[in-house]
C-alpha cells in the first residue's frame, strides 16, 4: 500500500487482453457468485489455460479474487475498472448500431476493439453525440436516419461509379 491506502499495484496500466477478462468476468458474474474458468473461456474464445494465468496476473494487480477450481470474483477496484470497460463497449456498440446503421455483429466486434484504444475525451464526446442524436429525434429530427440514407446514396453512387 502507498501512503494514501490505496495500492500501488491497481494503478498499473492494464493490457485490452486484461481489460477483456474483467469485461468479461463482470458480465459473467453479475450480482452472482462469480465467473468460472471455463465460461470466461467460452465467452472469450480462448483456452482455459490462457484464463487460468489472465486470472492469476489479474489477481496478483488486487483486480479480482481467484481461487483455483472455484468462482473467481472481482475487488472493488477490479468491478470499477471492468464497469467503465463495459460503459465504453455499451456507448461505442451504440454508436455504431445506432447512429452509422451498422450490422450489430460488427459494431459488436467493432466495439470490442475500439473499447480500448478510444480514450475518455473521445468516449464522452461520443456519449454526447449519441444524445444530441437521440434529443435531435425527439424533436423530430432524425439525424442517425439522415445519416444512413446519405451513407447509402454515396454507397450506391460509388457503386454506380465502378461500373462505368
Amino acid at each position: 500500500m502507498n501512503g494514501n491506502g490505496m495500492d500501488k499495484r491497481i494503478g498499473q496500466k492494464l493490457s485490452a487482453s486484461q481489460e477483456d477478462y474483467l469485461e468479461a468476468i463482470f458480465n459473467l458474474a453479475g450480482e452472482s457468485e462469480g465467473a468460472r474458468s471455463k465460461d470466461i473461456a467460452a465467452m472469450l474464445g480462448v483456452a482455459r489455460s490462457s484464463v487460468t494465468g489472465a486470472l492469476q496476473a489479474l489477481s496478483d494487480k488486487g483486480l479480482a479474487n481467484y481461487r483455483p477450481y472455484g468462482c473467481t470474483t472481482l475487488t472493488k477496484s477490479g468491478r470499477a475498472i471492468a464497469a467503465e470497460v463495459a460503459r465504453k463497449h455499451d456507448i461505442l456498440k451504440s454508436f455504431f448500431l445506432n447512429v452509422l446503421g451498422v450490422d450489430k455483429e460488427i459494431a459488436q466486434q467493432a466495439a470490442c476493439k475500439a473499447e480500448h484504444a478510444l480514450g475518455p475525451e473521445i468516449i464522452a464526446r461520443l456519449l454526447n453525440f449519441i444524445k444530441y442524436v437521440t434529443e435531435s429525434n425527439r424533436n423530430g429530427r432524425d439525424v442517425a436516419k439522415e445519416f444512413q440514407r446519405f451513407h447509402n446514396k454515396q454507397a450506391a453512387g460509388k457503386g454506380r461509379g465502378a461500373q462505368s
